[in-house]
């Protein structure tokens, strides 16, 4: 009969080490996992990214639900194990679940440090560890403005950079006199903190906390020194605690952490503890490689499989902090005994300096570029000498470029050596699935291994083992499809949709011999819009195919309420249309009505039944804040009113926005009119922007406010307002057909070259050919709203008992109460 092995806490270091178990002897246990959140595995890594707006939860997700049922792993989410009894050897949750184990390992993790401050009680003092406190940090900018970070280390920082891509106003609190102190020097910190600050954060160096002031929510932060700063927000990100508590009360040896030998196991028999939460040799480790030592560790001894136990590790960090990579390993700060050698380059911002001890490189900080960070590391662990011969570390034996290429580092690494840290994937896992699982290239090891398929900066690294394990002539450069679902690129996916005429997802699928013939969340609406795009009239716009925002034409919250944004066409409204605003607010009892930063009006928190109700009553047009589509058009007072104005930018806004509302676009634009060069209306960090100047207007492209800031570039001049529309459609037709799905302007420009667009544009029987095209598009386009309130078909999917939660409770591999359910066939 197989053991009964239970593990307490879901999270990466845990079931990094099941997944090793699985490979090793996976018919050796029946496993039950039980996790604290309601969450499936997920790269807490990744949170910032969540936070910053780049990813949702389903995109961090490491293990979906789909995978512990394949595995036949119970799970259980959303419950607590409050009890241990390690004689009968039972766990019990806060729920009431009892659960008997032969084998118990506890990868409780840790829990952020809470400054023991007089008012962190109050409303509005949040730690920055999990998705829950994203939420609260996202639902808070809705409504806050000022937001103060306490801890200037990383944690501190990714907070601090999602808050500013909320628009809030963001002090760092530091209680040392430089960022980062754990992971940089003197000078990288300085000038990560000059970056920093150009991107809008504010720091508070050498600042002691000593109260949260605020009566029932924050309102401040006090100092010792006698000062304070406004707050609406303080996030503690001052640093984690190994969660030992539990073990603690069961009676298992504890210090900082859960106290384990070389081979994982506490002072219980049959416990380990693995992660955050365990104590090694006196050291409890926060980064994410050594603890995926530790669970390959684990995972041997629990197969059966002899190790030589866990020696401890050797830890690097590479980061990339608000958009700026940083990598420091080893002993990087100036000791007694050690000598440096030190690149600085202000002009382009890189930085790097190598620490020797007697010949040996103990420790490295790179800045700005971090390309020889997995080669300094490794010299750091192999202790080779370079007496005499240092400057070789950076600059090679010519006194020119670095040494060593990524394929010279690869032979020089050890097979237990972690590439992708994100995942805790080793050179000799990524060299078992070429040898033994026959994988030819990147996209194979990536689906085998998981390795580059998060945040993608070890893929050099993994190309490099690819080609020193086959060889060059034998590795299969394999181009990417625009899924996993097909080979297919998006090109060839729409010159077939031309070229045989095909009209619909399943066509495509069928006649471009898709691998999964059902397709996926990411080709199938991606299909959708390049069916709808080249043929206009003769494709049906397929709803299934949508995400849940677009389906039901309003934005989803936590909650599973909805939010409204009517059109208000350039930012500007009447009288008429406020009153029925706050009628319908009013009469629906809409919790938060909002103004938003592209000037229109956020009814958020309506139930799903009462949205075309709310829409009839409203009888104002969508403002498609929910799709891939025009946004708004946002404008300044221009020549109506201010002084400054040269031209009537209200009158051009509002034009531009009846012109091009309801067109779908591959990702969502927003547009701007600025009435003169001051650009009050931000043109130039808009999709398109018009700044208007003397005799004319600037047409400005490709920009981007939001995570990735970038500014736009000068498309054209032109002297009326007939050109500044020609341009406009010829530019988002141009762009709606030769964009990636998902893509924005902002990196669709970059890509393919400002040059490019300007000479695709320049002729006028050119933009008159695109603004044909996109007219015809136009032609077709009807009111999502209205069309619902007119269809009772339609408007049944919102009635209120079959209006069904989006996130559906019972279906196959989903939870329902915290536990995993399967489907008849997985029965």
């Amino acid at each position: 009969m197989k053991k009964k092995l239970v593990m307490i806490g879901n999270g990466m270091a845990g079931v990094s080490f099941v997944e090793q178990l699985l490979k090793l002897n996976p018919n050796r246990y029946d496993i039950t996992i039980i996790g604290a959140e309601p969450h499936p595995n997920y790269n807490r890594i990744m949170l910032s990214s969540v936070l910053a707006g780049d990813a949702n939860m389903q995109d961090i997700v490491l293990n979906d639900w789909s995978w512990y049922s394949s595995n036949h792993i119970e799970l259980h989410t959303g419950q607590a194990v409050n009890h241990i009894d390690t004689a009968g050897r039972t766990v019990t949750t806060d729920k009431g679940l009892k659960v008997v184990y032969d084998e118990l390992v506890l990868a409780t993790g840790s829990l952020p440090f809470m400054l023991p401050l007089p008012g962190a009680d109050k409303e509005g003092v949040i730690a920055f560890r999990d998705i829950k406190d994203c939420e609260t940090m996202i639902e808070t900018a809705k409504s806050y403005k000022k937001a103060v970070v306490i801890g200037g280390g990383l944690l501190g920082l990714e907070a601090a950079r999602g808050l500013l891509n909320l628009n809030m106003e963001v002090s760092v609190v530091h209680i040392h006199n430089y960022l980062m102190e754990r992971q940089l020097d003197l000078t990288a910190s300085r000038m990560l903190q000059a970056e920093l600050e150009s991107q809008g954060m504010q720091f508070l160096l050498e600042k002691h906390s000593d109260a949260i002031i605020g009566r029932k929510r924050v309102a401040g932060l006090k100092f010792k020194d006698g000062t304070h700063v406004e707050a609406d927000l303080i996030v503690m990100a001052v640093g984690i605690r190994p969660n030992v508590q539990l073990a603690k009360e069961s009676g298992i040896e504890v210090n900082r952490g859960i106290v384990v030998d070389d081979q994982m196991r506490t002072s219980i028999p049959n416990v380990y503890a693995v992660g955050e939460c365990a104590e090694h040799r006196g050291i409890a480790y926060g980064l994410v490689a050594p603890l995926y030592e530790q669970g390959a560790v684990l995972a041997k001894s629990l197969a059966g499989v002899e190790n030589e136990g866990y020696q401890g590790s050797v830890v690097s960090t590479k980061l990339k902090v608000s958009g700026v990579h940083v990598f420091s390993a080893g002993i990087f700060t100036d000791e007694p005994g050690t000598k440096a050698l030190r690149v600085q380059d202000d002009l382009d911002g890189v930085y790097k300096k190598v620490v020797f001890r007697d010949g040996k490189v103990v420790g490295a900080v790179l800045f700005g570029d971090t390309a020889d960070g997995s080669r300094l590391f490794s010299l750091i662990r192999s202790g080779e000498d370079f007496s005499g011969r240092e400057k070789e570390v950076l600059f090679g034996t010519g006194g020119g470029s670095s040494p060593a290429s990524n394929e010279d580092l690869v032979t020089a690494m050890s097979g237990d050596e972690i590439v992708c840290g994100c995942n805790g994937v080793t050179k000799d896992t990524i060299v078992e699935s070429i040898t033994e699982n026959g994988c030819v290239s990147l996209n194979e090891i990536k689906a085998c291994t998981k390795a580059s398929a998060s945040c993608g900066g070890c893929k050099p690294l993994v190309e490099a083992i690819l080609t020193a394990t086959l060889g060059a002539d034998n590795v299969q450069t394999v181009k990417e499809g625009i899924c996993g679902c097909t080979r297919h690129t998006r090109d060839e996916v729409v010159e077939a949709i031309k070229r045989m005429r095909l009209t619909t997802s399943k066509e495509v699928m069928h006649v471009m011999e898709w691998d999964n013939p059902e397709g996926c969340s990411k080709c199938r609406p991606a299909l959708n819009y390049y069916l709808g795009m080249v043929w206009p009239e003769e494709h049906d716009d397929e709803p299934e195919s949508r995400f849940v925002n677009e389906r039901n034409h309003a934005n989803i919250q936590k909650d599973g309420t909805f939010s409204v944004v009517p059109r208000i066409y350039g930012g500007v409204t009447t009288p008429d249309d406020l009153q029925k605003i706050a009628s319908v607010a009013q009469k629906y009892q809409v919790p938060l009505v909002k103004i938003t930063g592209g000037q229109r009006i956020d009814l958020l928190g309506v139930k799903k039944e009462d949205l075309p109700q709310v829409w009839k009553e409203l009888d104002m047009p969508s403002g498609y804040a929910y799709g891939k589509a025009l946004r708004t058009v946002k404008t300044c007072v221009g020549s109506t009113f201010c002084r400054f104005g040269t031209q009537d930018s209200i009158k051009m806004g509002i034009e531009m926005e009846k012109r091009f509302e309801r067109l779908n676009t591959p990702a969502k634009v927003k547009l701007a009119v600025s009435g003169c060069p001051r650009n009050c209306a931000e043109s130039t960090i808009k999709d398109l922007g018009v700044v208007a100047i003397d005799g004319g207007s600037e047409i400005y492209v490709g920009g981007n406010g939001g995570t990735r800031v970038r500014a736009a570039e000068l498309l054209v001049k032109v002297k009326t307002d007939e050109e500044v529309l020609e341009w406009t459609a010829a530019y988002l037709q141009y762009y709606r057909e030769t964009a990636n799905f998902g893509e924005r302007t902002s990196e669709w420009v970059q890509r393919v070259g400002l040059d490019t667009v300007k000479k695709a544009l320049e002729k006028k029987e050119d933009r008159e050919a695109l603004v044909s095209r996109i007219d015809k598009t136009l032609g077709l386009m009807k009111d999502p709203w209205k069309q619902i309130i007119e269809n009772d078909e339609l408007r049944s999917a919102f009635d209120a008992l079959t209006a069904a939660p989006e996130r559906g409770a019972g279906a196959a591999g989903e939870p329902v109460d915290g536990k995993v359910i399967l489907s008849d066939k997985d029965r």
